[in-house]
């Protein structure tokens, strides 16, 4: 792991994540940790003004989900839900939907000018098809 990546986990840890309610304390560290892989999807938008909160609710139920509330500057809360009878899995299920959130809204404000074209690159020159010689060298 590369020191920006620790960097940005660190961010991730002390000043972005909160955890509201249905979690015990002794599960703090664990909700954490998973959630600190969010660090580089939210990097772009710095640690200022940036929030994840996680919350679990009807838990132990049939219905036990992680909410994933995230604040960011500029734009409109992103929600992310994820359903599971274990916390490991709906916690992970959580945190895909928001990265795939985050990487939405980063395509959707990437200015055009910047965004990969998708089409292969064509030369001037090599477009034309190659010339062939027919009977007696000629064209």
């Amino acid at each position: 792991m590369s020191k920006s990546d620790k960097k940005q986990r660190n961010i991730v840890h002390e000043n972005v994540i909160r955890i509201g309610a249905g979690f015990a304390a002794k599960e703090h560290p664990h909700v954490v940790e998973t959630l600190s892989m969010l660090g580089p999807h939210l990097g772009r938008w710095g640690s200022r003004g940036v929030n994840v909160d996680v919350s679990l609710q009807d838990r132990g139920g049939k219905e036990q989900r992680v909410t994933l509330r995230t604040s960011l500057p500029g734009l409109t809360p992103l929600v992310a839900v994820a359903e599971n009878p274990d916390i490991t899995h709906a916690l992970g299920d959580a945190k895909r939907e928001l990265i795939r959130q985050l990487d939405h809204q980063k395509s959707v404000r990437e200015p055009m000018s910047n965004r990969r074209s998708s089409a292969t690159i064509r030369h001037p020159d090599t477009s034309k098809r190659p010339e062939t010689i027919e009977h007696g060298g000629r064209v």
